[in-house]
């Protein structure tokens, strides 16, 4: 006897009935990406209406260059700010620290690179600087369990204080050639940054999906308390996602000041914190934590990117941008409200009964 197989997973949305294809169309509705790659094509789409050329590459040199090209390298050290605030902000946290790391990576670097030190040293100094802080906002956070916005807190305003006190307050000029390729080197055409960006997020996504790293890391967020009970060690996973927060920001660090071929204690990295938290929000994840989308946190970076550029770009004033972010961080707050979707539900029409 023949048996009939399904067909209507091969057939175009189009073509499904129509109450299979309202729950098709409502899970694509609720996939947490939609939200921001919608958003970033909006931003792409109005650039290449009012910027001319916007989408212009070209290669020189065998390297690609253009508008697109100089988001995205620009954008690199807040994608990585923004993976490593994922994690945070998954276990209920919150790392306003991240630009005083990074001026901290920063000034280190440019210290021993300018003290004839080899770049692997410099590199290795200023990850280890970065790596102590995050044991320092850990051991706060997680040990003595104080509340990560204050514990944090203080190693933003101690921290920068710090570079300065590195620098005698002094930018700091580099002017070795092997120290500009993190920041500003080109590998098969593309820009060095990117291929960072690329490797650590594939690593880590590959650790949080191929073991249970990253459902404790949700379990955390969702409920610590319950997770303790569980047996998971929280204080340990809580710990570590602000160490891998720090080393993301001395990373970032490293590529700010490779880029601008110096460091600036004062500037480096600065306000970074909360742009990587916006972009993780932009990303679909969720301030009481519980939930992460790396895809979505770098979505999220190259949206903060994509619009200070068209701000740039068409001449409006940069206090602007700021006015922006702050809009958008408004609506980002509403839109998370538990009582938004109670509310527009009862103020939507409903349908009668035909």
């Amino acid at each position: 006897m023949n048996r009939k197989t399904p067909v209507t997973d091969a057939l175009p949305l189009s073509a499904l009935p129509t109450p299979k294809r309202r729950r098709v169309l409502a899970v694509m509705a609720e996939h947490p990406l939609l939200r921001p790659i919608a958003a970033l094509a909006i931003l792409l789409l109005i650039d290449v209406i009012l910027l001319p050329g916007f989408w212009h590459l070209e290669v020189k040199d065998g390297h690609l260059y253009g508008p697109l090209i100089d988001i995205l390298n620009r954008a690199a050290p807040l994608m990585l700010a923004a993976l490593g605030m994922s994690l945070v902000i998954a276990t209920r946290g919150i790392d306003v620290s991240i630009g005083a790391v990074v001026a901290i990576a920063a000034t280190v670097a440019a210290m021993l690179v300018n003290g004839d030190r080899p770049l692997m040293v410099a590199y290795a100094g200023a990850l280890g600087a970065a790596l102590l802080c995050g044991v320092w906002n850990g051991v706060l956070v997680a040990g003595l369990k104080l509340q990560p916005i204050i514990a944090t807190l203080i190693l933003m305003v101690a921290g920068r204080g710090l570079a300065q006190l590195l620098s005698d307050g002094q930018i700091l000029t580099v002017y070795r050639d092997d120290f500009f390729v993190l920041g500003g080197g080109y590998l098969l055409g593309l820009p060095v940054s990117l291929w960072v960006v690329a490797a650590l997020s594939l690593a880590t996504t590959a650790l949080l999906r191929k073991t249970a790293l990253g459902l404790f890391i949700q379990a955390v967020g969702l409920n610590p308390v319950a997770s303790r009970l569980a047996g998971l060690r929280t204080a340990t996973l809580i710990f570590g996602t602000y160490v891998f927060a720090a080393g993301c920001a001395g990373l970032a660090g490293l590529m700010i000041a490779s880029n601008i071929k110096s460091a600036d204690a004062n500037n480096a990295g600065l306000l970074l914190e909360l742009d990587a938290i916006l972009a993780v929000t932009l990303g679909g994840a969720s301030l009481a934590g519980g939930r992460y989308h790396l895809a979505g946190a770098l979505i999220g970076a190259l949206i903060i990117q994509t619009l200070t550029t068209t701000i740039y770009s068409l001449g409006v004033p940069p206090e602007v941008n700021m006015v922006v972010k702050a809009v958008v961080v408004f609506l980002l707050c509403i839109l998370q409200s538990s009582e938004l979707r109670p509310m527009l539900r009862r103020l939507a029409p409903r349908g009668g009964a035909r």
